[in-house]
């Protein structure tokens, strides 16, 4: 039996007991598992007790940004689908990155959105708000017992590098870099730059907390939100919306419709209007070299299945 010890554990090893999870798919929550993921939504509150300043607010964005860039470039267009190619390097780099946003290791996200895509609003989806409403699809579908457990078969092209699997294996490791480098860099500040108003905790509570709830709950309006509100534009076969203001939030991931209808594809706002960051950010990598081979949409797959329903 998974107990309250192999919880704890998986804390610091998320494959500890990783079979016994597996065995049992057991989708009830796991609170304990969950508690350092419930106390960062508490320390925003924090907030009140540290302050802000304009430096700390601007790394709480800019933080936002780079870090939400490394989830919808590469977590999911990357890993997930594979629309580009970059180097061994890069695609360490940037999972690394990704890391720092605290939504699991590389492989275990890209291994789940894989089987969202397989079984997209169907009775086997385990986020879709059709299936189990807006909380359990927004949130509470990762907390399942058996959802923390990476879906190595559904991954297994990139499960072949031992760094990545070390980093989905401890993936708790980044982000304590990532809090003491933001505390670090937060005391430097004040013992330099005092008038700034700067300290290591509230650069802390700014950049590492709030800045990463935010992110969190904008990545995950693409399961709930997405799946709900917005135009059809394609017949899909699931309930995937085009949503402007989720377009906006997550860089380009709101044409969750578009994206359904050809996930290969890099880009996910197929027309002009559609204000893809992402897409942008990645063309500009792909001309210094960094990623090239970008997965463009075949024109008659652009054309194909027009529906222009509303909702």
């Amino acid at each position: 039996m998974f107990g309250l010890l192999d919880a704890f554990t998986q804390w610091f090893d998320s494959y500890a007991g990783a079979s016994n999870l597996d065995e049992n798919h057991d989708q009830s929550v796991d609170w304990v598992r969950c508690i350092p993921f419930i106390a960062l939504h508490v320390g925003c509150f924090s907030v009140f007790w540290v302050g802000w300043s304009w430096p700390a607010v601007f790394v709480a964005i800019s933080l936002y940004i780079v870090r939400m860039f490394a989830i919808t470039g590469f977590y999911h267009r990357y890993f997930s689908h594979r629309s580009f190619k970059t180097s061994r390097f890069f695609q360490f780099v940037f999972a690394v990155i990704g890391a720092s946003a605290i939504q699991r290791g590389p492989l275990w996200w890209a291994s789940y959105h894989r089987y969202h895509h397989k079984y997209s609003d169907t009775e086997k989806d385990i986020h879709s708000p059709k299936q189990s409403g807006f909380w359990r699809s927004h949130m509470f579908w990762f907390m399942g017992k058996s959802n923390f457990v990476t879906k190595k078969e559904l991954i297994g092209d990139f499960m072949r590098y031992p760094e990545l699997r070390w980093l989905d294996r401890f993936d708790i490791v980044i982000p304590i870099f990532y809090a003491a480098a933001l505390i670090t860099v937060g005391d430097l500040i004040n013992t330099f730059n005092p008038d700034w108003g700067v300290t290591g905790s509230q650069l802390f509570v700014w950049g590492f907390v709030i800045s990463t709830i935010v992110l969190f709950h904008g990545t995950c309006t693409t399961n709930s939100l997405a799946h709900k509100y917005g135009t059809k534009r394609y017949m899909t076969g699931d309930d995937s919306r085009n949503n402007i203001w989720i377009a906006l939030i997550t860089l380009g991931e709101g044409w969750h419709n578009n994206h359904h209808h050809y996930p290969n594809a890099v880009r996910q706002g197929f027309f002009w209007w559609e204000i893809d960051i992402t897409y942008l950010i990645l063309r500009f990598m792909s001309r210094v070299g960094i990623v090239w081979d970008l997965k463009g949409v075949p024109e008659k797959t652009l054309r194909s299945s027009l529906v222009l329903e509303k909702r």
